[in-house]
């Protein structure tokens, strides 16, 4: 018994890791996919019983495609023009940025090579900085099938959730009550970081783009997303984003949109903050500050993009995994 169970095991270890070297070129669709039946599945259980689970998780799919995808790529495409057109604009058009230049290069004689830094200005910035950011997705033709890979798993993963969670239980030597109380967790801590962190910090990135609109700073787009991504840092928040805008628009002699955007930005952005969380506190997660910023930073480092959500959820997880193992099974001394 004992050797089957070990060529069982031995198995099972093979061919999952053959598994996660299947996922691994999609591993950011595949979790995109998880993390949008996650927020989809509570509208999925509503549905289903009214129109049919299939009907309901192709409605989701489609409407989830033009409501939420398809408006945050062209976003994310407009934010990337904007990026290399500020930049284009700062390292090429900028007398007082390429003054700064020849200073640094006067006084401290810095070069590499023997060429000086201006020289290591590329003349055509927008194409480099849109090519860097088709990289991160493979190529046009791997996100074309890492998109396919998304719609359909998270169509099986709307019509077959319950089935699989239900198997996932009986597949876990783990009694139910102990069950339960990690499922609890995971779903605390995976509402804690959509709701209570992403969730706001989109909120904080639309208030301060709709302001940077109203005072005219440029690349509104691109510094909400800017703001948006900073604003998932404990403490930082958007007031990095405008509070310099506001204090370029008085270096530039536009007081009165200057003085609008540090009154906004007062009394609606970082006050948003205060309102919001308040709000959600209900179900967040209240993970560690700490825990936040490194699972933030080393999810991105380990997911890519998607590891924004993932890498807090796994720590918490994680968390949430010693503190039972901790109560049930380790010896008592």
């Amino acid at each position: 018994m004992n050797r089957e169970r070990g060529f069982l095991v031995f198995l099972i270890a093979v061919f999952g890791l053959l598994a996660g070297l299947l996922v691994k070129p999609f591993l950011q669709f595949v979790l995109a996919a998880i993390l949008l039946s996650y927020v989809l599945y509570p509208l999925q259980k509503r549905l289903a019983p009214r129109i049919g689970p299939r009907i309901s998780a192709l409605l989701l799919l489609v409407t989830t495609t033009l409501v939420i995808l398809v408006p945050i790529a062209t976003f994310l495409v407009i934010a990337v023009e904007q990026a290399a057109t500020i930049l284009q604009a700062v390292l090429r058009g900028d007398p007082q940025f390429l003054e700064l230049l020849d200073l640094v290069e006067r006084y401290t004689g810095i070069t590499i090579e023997g060429r000086n830094i201006r020289e290591f200005i590329p003349e055509d910035i927008t194409s480099q900085i849109v090519d860097n950011a088709m990289s991160i997705f493979g190529g046009i033709s791997d996100a074309l099938i890492g998109i396919t890979i998304l719609a359909f798993l998270l169509y099986y993963l709307l019509v077959d959730g319950e089935t699989l969670l239900r198997w996932i239980r009986r597949s876990t030597p783990l009694p139910t009550s102990v069950q339960d109380e990690l499922y609890g967790e995971m779903n605390q801590v995976m509402w804690g970081v959509l709701v209570g962190n992403v969730l706001v910090a989109v909120v904080q990135g639309v208030l301060t783009g709709i302001g940077l609109a109203i005072a005219g700073v440029p690349g509104v787009v691109f510094w909400t997303v800017v703001t948006t991504l900073l604003s998932l840092l404990p403490i930082i928040g958007a007031s990095v984003v405008w509070l310099p805008a506001s204090a370029y628009l008085f270096v530039v002699n536009r007081p009165i949109p200057a003085l609008f955007l540090f009154v906004y930005g007062t009394l609606v952005i970082s006050l948003s903050d205060n309102y919001l969380r308040p709000v959600v506190s209900g179900r967040e997660a209240r993970l560690n500050p700490g825990l936040l910023v490194v699972g933030i930073f080393g999810g991105v480092y380990a997911f890519g993009f998607m590891g924004l959500f993932f890498g807090p959820i796994v720590l918490g997880v994680f968390r949430s995994l010693v503190t039972v193992f901790a109560r049930e099974y380790a010896p008592r001394v």
